[in-house]
């Protein structure tokens, strides 16, 4: 038994010495000190010695187990720093290299414009509001002047949850909710997203957005509509910018225009972007029509006021040069970050 402990503790150690790797290790600790290794199995035949030869080859299979169990110990540590050294190195990093500069998000180009037309009309007083997307037929149209039947509908056909209730096509609902809700003096602007049953192309989409504004106070008038309009065309596209108002019709205002504003990639000389006329549309406006006031509670005999709603997508064209809205909604990031 003594021969086969002595060749067991050489095998052993010299396989321990030659293992290249953890694995290695790990087997040649399994086949000399596992449960079914060759040192148990030596140590099970101990109960065949006699009395007198037992001490001895247990104080031996002892030092051969210890002595096993250092070379383990001993060659982990060295392979463990082995690995070590072989991962940084292959990790290892050039410090003077330039670093990678963080991609940072940005807000889309129609939150963009949405908030420097908001604060536009913040500096001058006004509210900002908002409202549900989903509303009742009643404020999207009957509330203003716009009944069944009324061919101003064909033009703002959307889509109906139910006889009563549609997707807005405006954000004008909002200005029939503030009617009703507060008494005048009232001046605030109606952001949002509305929808019509468009063919989506390059200038049209069944999901698009608005902005809204309206005044309304005793002695309001149609000057102040314009000169309002106009430090808001200054204050967006330059100081230079001129305004003009031509008549139009919308069922709830009278009188009603729209406002066309001097071309600011030309200022007005004519250029491919306003078709060579030196004017760019910009929004409806009018005087609130007196029924209007009336059905939402608000005396047009004491009180009188103005709104206008212009197309944010558009704006946000105008500003970036686009040619299709459908880009705006399309969330492709090879276009976002040129912006």
């Amino acid at each position: 038994m003594k021969q086969k402990l002595e060749k067991i503790r050489s095998e052993a150690l010299s396989r321990v010495a030659q293992a290249a790797s953890l694995q290695e290790l790990e087997e040649a600790r399994v086949v000399y000190l596992g449960k079914k290794g060759e040192l148990t199995a030596i140590l099970k035949q101990m109960g065949g010695l006699s009395p007198e030869e037992r001490p001895a080859m247990g104080q031996l299979a002892n030092e051969v187990r210890t002595a096993i169990g250092d070379g383990i110990a001993q060659r982990r540590q060295q392979l463990e720093k082995q690995e070590l050294e072989s991962r940084l190195s292959a990790e290892s990093i050039d410090v003077t290299l330039p670093g990678k500069d963080p991609r940072i998000g940005r807000l889309h180009p129609l939150k963009r414009v949405q908030d420097e037309v908001s604060e536009i009309f913040l500096g001058m007083g006004f509210d900002v509001v908002d409202g549900p997307e989903v509303e009742l037929d009643l404020y999207n149209f009957e509330m203003l002047n716009i009944p069944k039947g009324h061919p101003a509908r064909d033009t703002q056909d959307t889509f109906y949850i139910d006889d009563n209730i549609v997707l807005r096509t405006q954000t004008s609902p909002m200005q029939v909710r503030t009617m009703l809700e507060r008494k005048p003096p009232i001046r605030i602007i109606a952001p949002g997203r509305c929808y019509r049953s468009d063919t989506p192309d390059a200038t049209h989409s069944p999901v698009f957005h608005q902005i809204e504004g309206m005044a309304i106070d005793k002695g309001i008038t149609m000057a102040d509509l314009k000169g309002t309009l106009e430090i808001f065309a200054k204050k967006l596209y330059g100081p230079d910018t001129r305004v003009r108002f031509r008549p139009h019709h919308f069922p709830f205002t009278e009188p009603s225009a729209e406002m066309d504003g001097t071309c600011f990639r030309c200022g007005g000389k004519g250029c491919r972007f306003c078709k060579g006329e030196g004017w760019i549309e910009i929004l409806g406006c009018g005087m609130i029509h007196p029924k209007v006031l009336r059905d939402c509670g608000i005396d047009p005999e004491v009180y009188s006021g103005w709104a206008f709603g212009m197309g944010l997508d558009r704006l946000t064209m105008f500003r970036y040069d686009i040619d299709d809205i459908r880009l705006l909604f399309e969330n492709d990031l090879r276009f976002l970050r040129q912006i």
